[in-house]
């Protein structure tokens, strides 16, 4: 597997935020479900989600970064970069020679074999007897089997109507085993959102993978998300603002009545509290997650025909400089 940072296309100083955003992007390009035709997409999704796997855990994340675990979790080769004359090679043994070693495990002193007790003997004026080391296994027998995997994850895609993701219900998904079970949606809940389900992924000696769920929010004709809030335009007579008047509004938890006050221009923002968006941070109220605003613009709408209108205005002039303020 290739090093989880260049998989992601970030570095290795890169914030959780950084790292989260990069695993959208490329989920949402790769997922299988955008790229029948094309079978390397799907494995490229796939490393992906190992590379976010492994870099969104932060303890995995720093033993990788130390070196100890590979980019696939596996504990890191103890005897990785112990090459070269100075180190132990496979070929060197111990208990060889007469002083317990053989001269291929120490670079530069020949092809005759030492013995250590000469050495002693030199240095400390007596015959020394030289500390054996304890035996070891063959090369081959140090490092432990790998541990047993679990099995691999299964991704999926839901997509959410634009009403229900502001509102946070709940969404039916159906799994890959046939099963229909509800699935609770984050407050402030993203297009892109990714969910994970213990457990429901397939099968393997060490369990069962995971399911990974991306959601992705529809658009909507007239609603439209603005961080907590949601913004919409609602067009109005000329008679109900000269006049004033209560209309209906639309909201995503169904119409709901709105006051127009007399002489209500066009471009007057009113405020629907608590019709907005699931808020992420928010507090729970009743139950439920807290949620922003819905604002509503209101457009005043000509009739398409002006003859009686102007009939009435005839002789009558507006009196009003609207565009006084720009020096005109």
């Amino acid at each position: 597997m290739r090093d989880p940072y260049s998989t992601l296309g970030v570095p290795r100083t890169a914030s959780e935020a950084e790292i989260k955003s990069a695993y959208r992007k490329l989920a949402k390009q790769l997922h299988p479900d955008r790229n029948k035709d094309n079978p390397q997409a799907a494995e490229k999704f796939a490393e992906a989600t190992r590379a976010y796997d492994l870099l969104s855990d932060k303890a995995k994340r720093a033993q990788f970064d130390r070196g100890e675990i590979d980019a696939d979790g596996n504990p890191a080769n103890p005897f990785a970069g112990m090459g070269g004359r100075g180190g132990f090679r496979p070929g060197s043994t111990y208990g060889a020679g007469p002083g317990g070693f053989r001269d291929s495990d120490f670079g530069g002193f020949g092809g005759e074999e030492i013995d250590l007790g000469d050495l002693f003997e030199g240095l400390f004026g007596g015959r020394a007897k030289a500390q054996q080391p304890p035996p070891r296994r063959p090369f081959g027998k140090q490092s432990a089997p790998p541990p047993p995997r679990r099995g691999a994850d299964i991704q999926y895609r839901l997509a959410v109507p634009f009403v229900e993701a502001a509102a946070g219900r709940d969404q039916r998904i159906t799994l890959a085993d046939g099963k229909a079970i509800n699935l609770k949606l984050p407050a402030g809940v993203e297009d892109g959102t990714m969910m994970r389900l213990k457990g429901k992924g397939h099968p393997g000696p060490d369990g069962r993978g995971d399911g990974i769920v991306m959601v992705e929010i529809g658009s909507h004709p007239f609603f439209r998300r603005e961080g907590d809030n949601i913004r919409m335009d609602l067009p109005i007579t000329l008679d109900e603002a000269v006049r004033g008047a209560k209309v209906k509004c639309p909201t995503v938890d169904g119409p709901v009545m709105l006051t127009i006050k007399p002489g209500t221009s066009s471009g007057t923002v009113l405020r629907l509290a608590g019709k907005g968006w699931t808020k992420k941070a928010g507090k729970l109220i009743d139950g439920k997650p807290e949620r922003g605003d819905q604002l509503v613009t209101l457009e005043i709408q000509l009739p398409a025909d002006l003859a009686a209108l102007e009939q009435r205005l005839e002789g009558w002039v507006d009196t009003a400089r609207p565009r006084e303020k720009f020096g005109l």
